[in-house]
């Protein structure tokens, strides 16, 4: 799957992820290859995506996320990084 990170003044991530967590409006969901088409909204919380079997997170403050035909494009409010 490929995974679009960006925020209104950069772009934060972009390439191919095997896994990523999102924090939810209504609680954290899972994104795998082959994703039912979505649309959500983001809460403050931290944002989880595996590359080459290791694990990346970074703190969403709010955005969007839509998931269309497995490319992943997140609009995030800000991010900070969580390591």
């Amino acid at each position: 799957m490929y995974l679009e990170i960006v925020t209104p003044d950069r772009k934060v991530f972009e390439g191919e992820v095997s896994a990523a967590t999102f924090p939810g409006t209504n609680g954290a969901f899972q994104v795998l290859s082959n994703h039912a088409p979505l649309i959500s909204t983001l809460a403050k919380g931290p944002l989880k995506y595996i590359v080459n079997d290791k694990e990346s997170i970074i703190i969403v403050d709010g955005g969007v996320v839509e998931v269309l035909e497995n490319k992943i494009i997140v609009l995030a409010e800000a991010v900070e990084d969580a390591e």
